[in-house]
């Protein structure tokens, strides 16, 4: 999947309110650790992800290199220089998904960094595994793997704005901004942090499309 391909898909659609670029918010300002910590907006983080490739992209222009991915929904960048989110974890790796941006850290448990941010896992077995008659209905094998497998995903919101359609805008839209945590099987060893920017198109009555 091409992440940056469906966010330019989702421009040509999104009304100008949810997408379109403030006059000044200039792409190529926007701080990568300022994404990565929800602290811009989602008209401005949508224009800094569509010009980070290209010819004369933010990427380019500040040596970013493209790493290939074993995951096929991030787009992955080595940075020339190390950035400190959440306060204090470094990290030279950078990645996008179809809806925000993500740094790639060498921590091999999210849970500090959870409890630091607030945020729950939402993947936790735990009331799969050790919920009531939960022994009956699954084998000790299955229980000991789902335990042992570490998967974390969660997030907290940061923002969630609603625009209605107007007759300038036959569309409107819900944009919800989150912090996001998580683990994911094709990065061992690795917990994901960053921002999610989910724009969600409605109809005249509210309706999502």
């Amino acid at each position: 999947m091409k992440v940056l391909a469906f966010a330019a898909a989702m421009a040509a659609i999104l009304p100008a309110a949810a997408w379109g670029k403030d006059e000044d918010a200039d792409p190529a300002k926007v701080d990568v650790v300022d994404a990565i910590e929800c602290r811009i907006d989602a008209p401005t983080y949508n224009g800094f992800a569509l010009s980070i490739d290209g010819a004369d992209g933010i990427a380019k222009a500040r040596k970013w290199t493209k790493i290939p991915s074993k995951n096929p929904m991030l787009a992955e960048y080595q940075l020339p220089a190390p950035i400190t989110v959440a306060g204090h974890y470094a990290t030279r790796r950078v990645a996008l998904t179809s809806t925000g941006i993500l740094a790639i850290l060498d921590l091999p448990d999210p849970a500090p960094l959870a409890r630091e941010q607030g945020i729950a896992n939402a993947a936790d077995p735990g009331a799969l595994v050790d919920g009531p008659g939960a022994e009956d209905q699954m084998p000790p094998e299955l229980a000991a793997a789902m335990r042992a497998s570490g998967k974390f995903l969660g997030e907290k919101v940061v923002s969630d704005t609603t625009e209605k359609a107007t007759p300038e805008n036959h569309f409107g839209a819900h944009t919800v901004i989150t912090r996001n945590v998580s683990t994911v099987s094709s990065h061992p060893g690795k917990t994901l942090y960053g921002c999610s920017y989910r724009i969600t198109l409605l109809d005249k009555n509210g309706n999502p499309i």
